[in-house]
């Protein structure tokens, strides 16, 4: 053999191996299909797909000439055959299970099932008829979407100019899309399914912007039991596809919390950390492989519901994920990380902000933790026990109650306006200027806080989504559906309009900006909810 991958869909084998595309699919009794490639001559594993919940003895997949792809198998004692297009059971028929003989045949007219049960040859057959059921508007998740990030704009030719979101939802999926300005259509181009729990959080890292293939980025998506996955996403033109735009998506790593558990040796006597946790928040360190700290590892920082900030490191070409370090400082559910990079003549510092469910907002220097670990990774060839984070270098009470959205943006004069919305309705603005202490071997990075600002009664809900558009303009989002835009003065912050929007339970906003042909910018964002909005 060339290429050989052991113990692929487990213990129970593989079923099936198809070949469609340019890509070789295979089938097993782990309920999964998984994607692979050749790339030279070995078999790579791009992704794995879990068609259904219950689906777990997978036999065949059939691709259909409209575009379909049929998952063949059996659910209990039933055969199943379902469609990958609508996400529904296309046949449920009774036959007592896997293990026995089986064919299956369709074709435009008429669709037969033959098996053996008890000795006997039985045969289901049903004519074709036409389909009464049209769907007017399909659903992009099942339930509320939970977060929303821009991945970029891809320009097909002979079509506008479309915008690549990718979202998460409580349903445990998470899903690539385009969004047509001229058409207002919503078209899903991938579907990622990994999560055994709600996906709560997103972030992208690397050159999101338009490459020689499209738009290149690693997605990291993570939630609930305390789960995290790694994509790259590649997303280029297709003249073939229903968006003109098509999506591949390459599963690079995962890390869950209590998978290491089961390997510890005397486990009965430790304390097991909850399974339960969920990463309410993520957030991408930024300028890691710059030229001072030239290294391959990615850094990311979550925020997670049992108390603590934690960062993960990520090498992609080894497909590794570890956490290289924590902090309990907070002692309660740190609901948003936001990290930020601060360039000066005394160097750089990695800065991360984290707010938790009491109203704080901390400030980290979290520099010599990345070194540390940069360090230790490359010398246990990707294997470390988590740092300590440390302490905060300042803490602001900026509300009385959860911090449901935050924003950092650095200013033309090189300090750093911190926005962030709460439960209470309430918004809150600080500068803050870093502070560079001589001596590099005391790590002296000082804080101050240069103004602050407070708007009590800004929504009359949830404050879920605010960006510092500009140092002089901000814009919040709240749950009671009312977009403001606010100007900040020497005064404070002064209502400019007010827009309603449609997507209730407004969970997250992302924008991006976008200059026109006379030069002058235009802002726009998304919103996600019960529902997607672009505005």
């Amino acid at each position: 053999p060339l290429s050989v991958l052991f113990g692929l869909h487990g213990k129970t084998g593989v079923t099936s191996v198809t070949c469609h595309g340019g890509y070789i699919y295979s089938t097993g009794r782990d309920g999964c299909y998984r994607q692979l490639r050749l790339q030279g001559q070995q078999l790579e594993v791009l992704r794995k797909h879990r068609p259904c919940k219950g689906l777990q003895w997978i036999e065949e997949l059939r691709f259909t000439p409209d575009g379909d792809l049929l998952v063949l198998g059996f659910h209990a004692d039933n055969f199943v055959v379902w469609s990958s297009r609508t996400g529904e059971n296309l046949h449920c028929i009774p036959c007592g299970g896997g293990h026995r003989s089986w064919s299956y045949c369709s074709s435009p007219s008429a669709e037969a099932f033959a098996f053996v049960k008890c000795g006997d040859v039985m045969l289901y057959r049903r004519e074709a008829e036409p389909c009464e059921q049209q769907v007017l508007l399909a659903s992009l998740h099942g339930r509320a979407i939970a977060c929303v990030r821009r991945l970029g704009a891809v320009g097909a030719p002979g079509h506008a100019t479309l915008n690549v979101f990718v979202t998460g939802s409580e349903d445990t999926t998470a899903c690539v899309l385009t969004l047509s300005e001229r058409s207002r259509a919503a078209v899903p181009l991938a579907r990622l399914s990994d999560h055994i729990s709600s996906v709560r959080a997103l972030a992208l890292a690397g050159p999101a912007g338009p490459g020689d293939e499209g738009l290149s980025a690693l997605l990291f998506s993570a939630g609930g039991r305390a789960q995290i996955e790694c994509y790259r996403l590649l997303c280029g033109t297709d003249p073939a596809s229903e968006s003109a735009v098509a999506c591949q998506v390459i599963h690079v790593a995962s890390h869950r919390l209590d998978e290491h558990w089961e390997q510890k040796k005397n486990r009965h006597k430790l304390v097991k950390m909850d399974p339960e946790t969920r990463y309410m928040s993520l957030s991408v360190v930024p300028g890691t492989s710059s030229e001072q700290l030239p290294t391959p590892w990615k850094f990311l920082a979550a925020a997670c519901s049992d108390g603590s900030v934690r960062v993960f490191g990520l090498l992609e070409a080894a497909q590794k994920l570890v956490l290289v370090a924590e902090s309990f400082h907070h002692q309660r559910c740190v609901l948003k990380v936001e990290a930020f990079l601060h360039t000066q003549a005394g160097g750089e510092r990695h800065l991360l902000c984290s707010a938790a469910t009491d109203g704080s907002v901390a400030f980290w220097d979290i520099t010599s933790p990345i070194a540390d670990a940069t360090d230790a990774l490359h010398r246990a060839e990707g294997e470390m026990q988590p740092l300590a984070l440390g302490t905060p270098l300042l803490t602001v009470m900026a509300h009385s109650c959860g911090v449901n959205s935050l924003h950092v943006r650095e200013t033309p004069e090189g300090q750093y306006l911190v926005a962030s919305g709460s439960d209470d309705g309430s918004i809150h603005v600080c500068l803050l200027e870093v502070a560079l202490g001589g001596d590099e071997a005391a790590a002296g990075t000082c804080l101050r806080v240069l103004e602050r600002v407070a708007r009590p009664c800004a929504h009359a809900a949830h404050v879920t989504g605010i960006r510092v558009l500009r140092p002089d303009l901000l814009l919040s989002a709240s749950v009671d559906q009312r977009l403001t835009l606010w100007r900040r003065g020497p005064g404070g912050l002064d209502a400019l309009s007010t827009t309603f929007f449609h997507v209730p339970d407004l969970a997250e906003l992302d924008c991006w900006e976008v200059a026109e042909a006379g030069g002058e910018l235009r802002y726009y964002c998304v919103l996600c909810g019960q529902g997607l909005e672009m505005l």
